[in-house]
């Protein structure tokens, strides 16, 4: 009598297969060429495709979307034990503590704005050169913004920021928790550390850190964190701010209308307490809902399973590159730690934007080219021109990263196959005879009026 022994098939090796199913996954985009090819998604960096779990948790929802918090109906209230649980999945995935505080913003631009207005009257603020414009412009517009010039080693920033905290009291730190342009960031323990032993609070610009890494209030000692949906798998307009409550409280309503008050007379307003303080009008439901499904699906993951996957692939990714003739891999710094799936670079002699319009007319490969709205760092980095920036996540695959390399080895080898041009400031094929209008409602004059900072919104 023979046993038969069953075994296992081997787990596929960490980025061989998409770690997440993604809406859109395998959908076919036409060529410039001719013919179609799957699009391969590596701007995860800009914007992500939807989870499929996010899109069936908002498919599921729709149906029962009514008012929030003062519908007597059922649906009403059942639609606000969506949204403030929502609220709470929220907190729970970024590790906040039992007396910090949720607001649901549009993103990440939306949440560093709203804390902006709640900075004390007469408190500094303390900011990188390497930031995102989100993490840069809202603390030089409400002004005493020291920005300070980011150092050539993590050592040496670590001892510029002790330097200036010690020559000034601040009331706020605002740091990246992980640089949009080329995946690296400053360890924030220590940063938290120096900031606290001087008396500052930190905010953490969390758009490109918590998609990809665990990430904790509690642990990090950080005081608030702000990141978006978009960038988290839940491309329905919804980001939060989750942290300490005091500001919040005491700041300005950031939206001045209902929902906000506790009471309103022609003389004077009394607003509510965060985080309804600033969530004046009717709230994102469908947008909370699908973020906190996002968190859900990330935090259901085994434990390293994403940081391997982006591991594997960022590893892919930079190998190849830097394999390549004049391609240049940028870092900020040369100790920087493990970064996250984020790879910007450089083509010597190549205009980014004609070469990201080959890989996308020729290949069917979306990348970002510009500026990355982080101009001040692309000039730190010798490139203020712009340059190339390819960017993983939990829906993409070894072939798509090989599908990358080898597109830009032929246009390095072989250059186009049809002729390109600048319509309206971006080049794309002088002749595309890809359809773009009907599609969706799209209509190609929209490109031109889609022109921004060299980069997306964030």
């Amino acid at each position: 009598m023979s046993t038969a022994v069953l075994t296992r098939p081997a787990a596929p090796a960490p980025g061989a297969a998409p770690l997440l199913p993604v809406v859109g996954a395998g959908l076919a985009v036409p060529l410039a060429t001719g013919g179609t090819a799957p699009y391969a998604q590596l701007d995860t960096a800009a914007s992500t495709p939807a989870l499929a779990a996010v899109a069936d948790r908002v498919a599921e929802a729709l149906p029962l979307y009514a008012s929030v918090h003062r519908g007597a109906g059922y649906l009403s209230q059942v639609s606000t034990a969506l949204y403030e649980s929502a609220r709470d999945r929220i907190a729970a995935f970024v590790g906040a503590r039992d007396d910090d505080v949720c607001v649901v913003t549009r993103n990440t631009t939306d949440a560093l704005g709203l804390l902006a207005g709640c900075v004390p009257d007469g408190g500094g603020v303390l900011v990188l050169d390497a930031e995102h414009h989100a993490d840069l412009l809202p603390w030089q517009r409400r002004g005493d913004a020291t920005v300070l010039a980011t150092p050539p080693t993590v050592a040496a920033t670590l001892t510029a920021l002790a330097d200036v905290l010690g020559r000034r009291r601040y009331a706020l730190l605002a740091v990246t928790g992980a640089s949009n342009v080329t995946g690296e960031a400053l360890p924030l323990a220590d940063v938290v550390a120096l900031a606290h032993a001087a008396g500052t609070r930190v905010v953490v610009d969390g758009a490109q850190l918590v998609p990809h890494r665990r990430f904790s209030l509690a642990d990090s000692g950080a005081d608030w964190v702000a990141f978006s949906g978009h960038k988290l798998y839940a491309p329905y307009g919804a980001g939060a701010l989750v942290g300490r409550r005091d500001w919040l409280d005491a700041g300005p309503a950031y939206l001045a209308g209902g929902g906000a008050v506790a009471e309103v007379t022609v003389e004077e307003t009394r607003w509510v307490a965060a985080p309804h303080r600033h969530e004046g009008g009717s709230p994102n439901v469908l947008g909370a809902v699908a973020l906190a499904a996002a968190c859900e699906a990330l935090d259901a993951l085994p434990a390293g399973a994403l940081e391997a996957h982006e591991r594997a692939l960022r590893a892919r990714l930079a190998d190849g590159l830097q394999a390549l003739p004049g391609v240049r891999v940028l870092r900020i710094w040369p100790d920087s730690g493990e970064p996250t799936g984020v790879v910007g670079f450089t083509v010597t002699d190549a205009d980014p934007g004609l070469v990201a319009a080959f890989l996308s007319a020729e290949h069917g490969i979306g990348l970002r080219d510009g500026r990355f709205c982080a101009h001040p760092l692309l000039e730190r980095l010798r490139v203020p021109g712009g340059a190339l920036r390819a960017s993983v996540g939990v829906g993409t695959t070894g072939a798509d990263v090989d599908r990358l390399l080898a597109g830009l080895a032929a246009y390095l080898s072989d250059g186009p196959s049809v002729a390109y041009a600048v319509v309206d400031g971006r080049w794309q094929p002088a002749d595309d005879p890809r359809p773009l209008a009907g599609l969706a409602g799209a209509d190609p004059a929209a490109l031109a009026r889609g022109a921004g900072c060299g980069g997306p919104a964030r």
